[in-house]
């Protein structure tokens, strides 16, 4: 890039900046809303439950399809950007 197009893009340094941080925010935020890893730990809880007595078959089957479907959505979102 030449020193005159510098000196003319330089008013737009701040906006570029700014745009660079939101999108490494928004990376770290899917990252770690789309880790399957407490999905697993929250199936490893929900059986514990099941096998402590604290819930029924019928909550535990509920819940344990709540958490299959999410971890569905990872693995889509996952396949998606590769």
């Amino acid at each position: 890039m030449g020193m005159l197009a510098k000196l003319l893009t330089a008013p737009l340094l701040p906006v570029r900046l700014v745009t660079w941080a939101a999108e490494r925010v928004l990376d770290q935020a899917n990252e770690e809303y789309y880790d399957p890893g407490p999905v697993y730990a929250a199936l490893a809880d929900l059986e514990r439950s099941l096998l402590d007595g604290e819930i029924d078959q019928a909550t535990f089957d509920s819940q344990e399809d709540e958490l299959l479907d999410r971890l569905d959505e990872i693995a889509r979102f996952r396949q998606s950007r590769q």
